[in-house]
């Protein structure tokens, strides 16, 4: 347990060495926090049956937060880590390998968790965020989804041949996902062949579970997401054990 909290402490200062997963982790969901917030304020609205911008917003760009911990954050850092033989390296001291993947999955879940944190506390003091939901069925489902990409995010990992092949794929699939999926922009007002494509992004799935917990649905609601995450997650697991490198 020592060692373990000692690699933690390491992942958590490096992670905030890096400037790119720390910006888009922790500060580019504020930054489209307050930028719409300010265009639209928070007033309720008839396209998000009675909730504002800013009540929908925080929920999805959870989800943008999760998306981009799995895809990117976890992808390149494990990618990285291969290529450069820090995994050989970590491999070869008395650590278990158990005990090096669980430190990554913890530091990177932390500090989605507190990008969603940083989320709630904005939209409460600035936006008077609303919240009808139960604190743990959406604490839940912001580890199923969590989970459920990372899983996904060592898949990607283990099959790119480089860190840089890792990021660009990470890239391609994730950035046009915020922005179909209804992360970045609710799905309510886009067209509806864009709807209907977006039922086949897993970071939709995200997104409609987070929001639909968040103003009170039920769990019996969102049977096909959590049906699609938990296959996702049980799939990335069994693939991810035979793909995954050391090196």
């Amino acid at each position: 347990m020592r060692a373990f909290l000692k690699l933690t402490r390491v992942e958590i200062k490096l992670f905030f060495r890096e400037p790119y997963g720390a910006f888009f982790t922790l500060a580019f969901p504020l930054m489209l926090l307050f930028l719409f917030g300010a265009i639209y304020g928070n007033e309720p609205s008839p396209y998000f049956g009675g909730y504002g911008t800013v009540d929908v917003s925080v929920p999805a760009y959870t989800a943008m937060i999760i998306g981009t911990s799995g895809l990117l954050t976890l992808t390149i850092t494990m990618a990285v880590y291969r290529e450069f033989g820090i995994l050989r390296r970590l491999r070869a001291t008395p650590l278990r390998p158990q005990t090096i993947l669980s430190a990554q999955v913890v530091v990177i879940f932390l500090m989605t968790l507190l990008g969603m944190a940083l989320l709630v506390l904005a939209g409460k003091l600035v936006y008077h965020l609303r919240f009808d939901g139960n604190p743990l069925s959406v604490a839940a489902a912001f580890v199923l989804g969590s989970l459920s990409f990372f899983a996904l995010g060592f898949v990607l990992a283990g099959l790119m041949p480089t860190a840089r092949t890792a990021q660009v794929v990470g890239m391609v699939i994730f950035y046009p996902m915020i922005f179909l999926s209804g992360s970045a922009i609710p799905l309510e007002v886009m067209p509806e062949g864009v709807r209907s494509f977006a039922r086949f992004l897993p970071l939709t799935h995200v997104v409609t579970l987070l929001r639909g917990l968040w103003i009170g649905e039920a769990w019996s609601q969102h049977t096909t997401e959590v049906i699609v995450l938990l296959a996702l997650l049980v799939v990335g697991v069994l693939v991810s054990i035979k793909t995954f490198r050391w090196e």
